[in-house]
């Protein structure tokens, strides 16, 4: 019996793109899963489909903004998957756009959800992945972006909230090791509904054609996700920087 049928692992953002796509790659490795999203609905469509893979998946409709609503989470993967062994922070929100004063309330969204977000989650689940390291080992895996690299015209928060996902990861990583990995993956376009919320109308409908033409999937990072984390305990890969081939 593979380790990875002992093993939970808790998926942010779980509804769609490729919070969707890691979880339906660890369910088919052979982990428990428990998607956690705010729509509801979508993640019980999803849990109902990775059932067909094996015992033990759990839709949790749960916001990562809200702390209680994790720590509710938390006690549910407790007490139906055995606590969490690996957490996929993917929630997070890229609503770009030229900085004015108008876009506030989408700076604070980038914020709480792409950094707070995963940092609350985090906190949250940490003793259970901390009783998993002692008992096998445990995984952090931080989706972060291209932009966490390179800012650009247009991105400047999101970019800032990326920046800061990988400075907290790097961070993190050195408290944990070595029993608690801890990876950050940073994703160039990828073929996601990211750019349909975004708010500003002419940014949305460029960023849009250029995700339309996507030539990698959100499956594509979820393949790489799934080989991270099925690696031999002593190698941590602790960062991955992918893109489509021909993106500048």
């Amino acid at each position: 019996m593979s380790e990875t049928l002992t093993r939970t692992a808790v998926v942010t953002g779980a509804s769609s793109g490729i919070g969707a796509a890691t979880a339906r790659a660890l369910a088919g490795a052979g982990y428990r899963v428990a998607l956690l999203a705010r729509r509801a609905d979508r993640i019980a469509v999803l849990a109902d489909e990775l059932a067909e893979l094996g015992e033990g998946v759990i839709a949790v409709e749960a916001d990562v903004t809200d702390r209680a609503s994790l720590v509710a989470a938390a006690e549910r993967v407790q007490a139906e998957l055995g606590g969490a062994a690996v957490l996929v922070n993917n929630a997070g929100v890229m609503l770009l756009g030229p900085f004015a004063p108008d876009q506030r309330d989408d700076y604070r969204q980038m914020i709480e959800v792409n950094l707070l977000g995963a940092i609350t989650a985090t906190e949250v689940f940490l003793d259970q992945l901390k009783a998993a390291a002692s008992d096998g080992g445990a995984d952090i895996v931080n989706i972060s972006s291209v932009a966490g690299r390179t800012a650009r015209a247009g991105n400047g928060v999101y970019a800032a909230t990326k920046w800061g996902m990988n400075g907290w990861s790097e961070s993190l990583r050195q408290e944990l090791l070595p029993d608690v990995r801890v990876t950050v993956v940073e994703p160039g376009v990828v073929a996601t509904e990211l750019p349909t919320h975004i708010t500003h109308a002419e940014t949305r409908e460029g960023v849009g054609r250029l995700y339309d033409q996507a030539e990698v999937t959100a499956e594509d990072v979820a393949e790489v996700i799934a080989f991270t984390l099925s690696r031999p305990r002593r190698l941590a890969i602790n960062e991955i920087l992918l893109r489509p081939a021909g993106q500048l």
